[in-house]
């Protein structure tokens, strides 16, 4: 079994890089956000507890986030890995997914990080923003929080698994087949 953190910024790439793994190495692609729009399209109260804290540009906590990924693991028994997208975005995250895996006799095999500059990353969502219709990719200022939010909480992650000597970064600009390639070496190596 295969379980890798996809990790980087908002706008890195990371689902774009996890529909390419998932299909490569036939691994699940959770993702946080997906869930989360699911659950707040269909107005459940998870997703109304979790729009009202992603409307401000804010992280959701922590204890909402890790039951929903563990009903995602739950309904797929007989997955060859998972791949975890904004998740988690803590070192209290990543020790309950470690505590929940082990239960299952599985570990993380690796965290692959995407690395990009924060003024690229704007571009992209301003322009993800044009055609997503998401509020959060509209608004430079809500934008450059979820930076902050990121850069103060999220990028702590990267040393709880650099620890482990499970930490990969690779540079998340350049072509999707590119990136891709690079991030295969360190997938075939797992």
């Amino acid at each position: 079994m295969k379980n890798i953190v996809l990790f980087g910024p908002p706008g890195a790439g990371k689902g774009t890089q996890a529909e390419v793994l998932k299909e490569k190495y036939n691994l699940v692609h959770i993702s946080t956000g997906d869930v989360f729009r699911y659950n707040i399209k269909n107005e459940t109260e998870l997703g109304l507890l979790a729009k009202s804290y992603i409307d401000n540009g804010n992280l959701v906590p922590d204890e909402v986030t890790i039951n929903m990924l563990e009903a995602e693991v739950e309904k797929n028994t007989d997955a060859k890995g998972f791949i975890f997208d904004g998740f988690p975005r803590t070192e209290s995250q990543a020790e309950a997914l470690d505590a929940f895996l082990a239960k299952k006799g599985a570990t993380i095999n690796a965290m692959i990080a995407l690395e990009v500059e924060e003024d690229i990353l704007v571009t992209r969502l301003l322009e993800r923003g044009k055609v997503s219709g998401r509020a959060d990719d509209q608004d430079e200022t809500k934008i450059r929080n979820r930076f902050n939010e990121y850069n103060t909480k999220t990028a702590i992650v990267k040393d709880y698994y650099e620890k482990q000597n499970k930490y990969y970064g690779i540079n998340g600009v350049g072509s999707i087949e590119s990136i891709t390639a690079l991030i295969s070496q360190v997938v075939d190596t797992l």
